[in-house]
């Protein structure tokens, strides 16, 4: 009895010791790669092979498909990649997983305490913060060389015991096999430690002949869909299409298992498997996962299309899912969490594609309250309260999300940005307030039964044209120059102000204009001049930080057109 106590306590040593090294090499890894990575991730998957290859690539080189597929997730909340590319990420990430079981199946157990010592030491004497990463990465992998052979030196007493030999028996079903794999890779968060305890098992004594290839691959493709779950927790709270992302990892597994699981009853798939390696079970098992990944991949990337329409249809669109419904597109709570696995450069892609939203809504009601002055009505006031509104609650969101990401340990090149991004959302929600005074012009012309001059009225017109040209600049230049081409406007906006001023001074003279109308007439160009003040303040802070550029990313744009249907869009170039 006490000879079982103690296997079972080096048992639960070792797995705890190998977690506990996957996290941290795992972490390590993605600390020395850094945003530079993500920037890789989100730029460079235009093509599915392209996709494939980079998730593969980053989650061989951080060893965690989890990491990468919440990634992924993140990408597609902040606007910065789509479903499609998604898929190919996460089909890669699949095949990049594998590298961890690759290894542990070379049994290096007697070198392994010397690397550890090595990178331990790495991390001791080295005061940089890249070069100490990269000494716990190599500690970390050591360490989990270590873990293993605990963990098969503690399986030779346990796989001679009935009781085990019993419930390894059980496993004969392949449902029984996936959920065994599901639920146990739940508990310790991580596929590729979940397919080293199973090598562990089969590198012991007598563990080969308590757990053969056939039981331990439907354990593996559990092992699959189970490890989706962090994903799909990580897309919880973000956009619909960051709750697809989510489920598309899973969606991926599960139709691979049920591939696999077909396959077992129509060919001799093991048997297949088994012939890479004969005489070495924990590389069989490192083969099979490898297989696994790498088949579901080949045969399901030409159907990425349909995949991702069936995800659609698993996670529809909610019902008033429009902009009459207050919502964050792109961002979410987990970006600024403390275990944030976006990172900074993600978070400030989302807080400018918010943003983005913010500008155009605010657009959208300058223009109709200027129209409002010359063709007022009920309707009209009503959608513009409800876009002030929604201004309004875009800027409390997107102020709070800045607040709490600048407490986060960034560059001064991001917090330049963060501090210009809340800038421009101060002088967005101004411009929405000009707007809102500028249709209660309207509306008090109205209800005191004035009109304008018809050279007022033109006047009025031209405004709203050059507010259509100034929002064209603001979106249709680049970084380093949209300052210059707003100071420009701006300039075309005091001047306009100030011929319309004496325009309005001979019409009172003459008796073309009242009085009354002249106080409402003025009071409007002094919001029209603001105007042009809040955009070039925008301008000044995009150019500040030589980054922030206005534009909507495509797949976004056709979405805002086709719910768009009979409102203002703003004009864009």
């Amino acid at each position: 009895m006490t000879e079982i106590w103690s296997a079972l306590l080096g048992l639960c040593s070792g797995m705890a010791l190998f977690l506990y090294s996957v996290k941290i090499t795992s972490g390590s890894l993605q600390a020395v790669a850094g945003d530079k990575l993500k920037n890789v991730l989100a730029k460079l998957t235009g093509n599915r092979v392209m996709g494939v290859a980079v998730g593969a690539g980053i989650t061989a080189l951080i060893q965690s498909s989890t990491a990468t597929s919440v990634m992924a997730v993140g990408f597609v909340n902040a606007g910065l990649m789509n479903l499609y590319q998604a898929l190919w990420v996460i089909m890669g990430a699949n095949i990049g997983t594998n590298i961890t079981a690759q290894l542990i199946a070379f049994d290096v157990g007697a070198i392994a305490p010397v690397v550890a010592l090595l990178g331990t030491f790495f991390c001791l004497l080295t005061k940089d913060k890249k070069l100490r990463s990269i000494g716990e990465a190599v500690a970390g992998l050591g360490f989990i060389f270590v873990a293993m052979s605990l963990m098969k030196n503690s399986m030779e007493p346990l796989s001679e015991m009935d009781i085990v030999k019993e419930i390894f028996a059980s496993i004969n079903n392949p449902f029984i096999g996936i959920i065994v794999g599901i639920i146990f890779v739940i508990i310790i968060q991580s596929s590729a430690a979940g397919v080293g305890v199973l090598q562990a098992m089969a590198m012991s004594a007598s563990g080969a002949q308590l757990l053969g290839l056939e039981q331990a691959m439907f354990i593996i493709f559990g092992l699959n869909i189970g490890t989706c779950v962090t994903a799909v927790f990580a897309s919880i709270g973000g956009s619909r299409n960051a709750t697809r992302a989510g489920m598309l990892h899973m969606l991926f597994n599960v139709i691979g298992t049920a591939i696999f699981t077909v396959a077992y009853y129509l060919l001799p798939v093991a048997d297949w498997v088994r012939a890479l390696s004969p005489n070495d079970v924990a590389r069989q098992f490192a083969n099979m996962h490898l297989v696994f990944n790498l088949a579901s991949t080949v045969i399901l990337l030409p159907f990425g299309k349909l995949i991702v329409k069936l995800v659609k249809i698993i996670v529809p669109d909610k019902k008033g899912d429009d902009d009459s419904v207050q919502y964050l597109k792109y961002l979410n709570p987990n970006m600024i969490s403390t275990n944030n696995q976006v990172g900074t450069e993600v978070l400030i892609s989302a807080l400018c594609n918010e943003i983005n939203r913010m500008l155009v809504m605010a657009g959208n009601n300058v223009q109709m309250s200027i129209e409002a002055v010359l063709d007022n009505n009920e309707k009209k006031q009503q959608t513009i309260n409800e876009i002030e509104e929604y201004v309004d609650y875009l800027n409390k969101e997107i102020s709070f999300y800045i607040s709490h990401a600048m407490v986060f340990d960034m560059s001064e090149k991001d917090a330049v940005t963060m501090s210009a991004l809340f800038k421009i959302t101060g002088n967005i929600e101004r411009m929405g307030d000009h707007a809102i005074n500028i249709s209660g012009y309207a509306n008090l012309l109205e209800r005191k039964g004035l009109k304008l001059s018809d050279k007022a009225r033109a006047e009025v017109s031209q405004m709203v044209d050059t507010t259509k040209e100034a929002y064209n600049i603001l979106f249709g230049s680049k970084p380093g120059s949209v300052h210059i081409r707003m100071a420009q406007m701006e300039q075309k906006i005091d001047d306009m102000t100030d011929d319309y001023r004496e325009h309005q001074l001979e019409r009172l003279k003459s008796g073309v204009c009242s009085g009354d109308a002249c106080v409402i007439y003025s009071e409007m160009l002094t919001d029209f001049e603001r105007l042009g003040d809040h955009m070039l303040n925008i301008a000044e802070a995009a150019a500040e930080s030589k980054r922030i550029s206005f534009a909507i990313p495509a797949e976004t744009e056709a979405e805002e057109k086709g719910k768009g249907k009979g409102k203002a869009a703003v004009a864009k170039a």
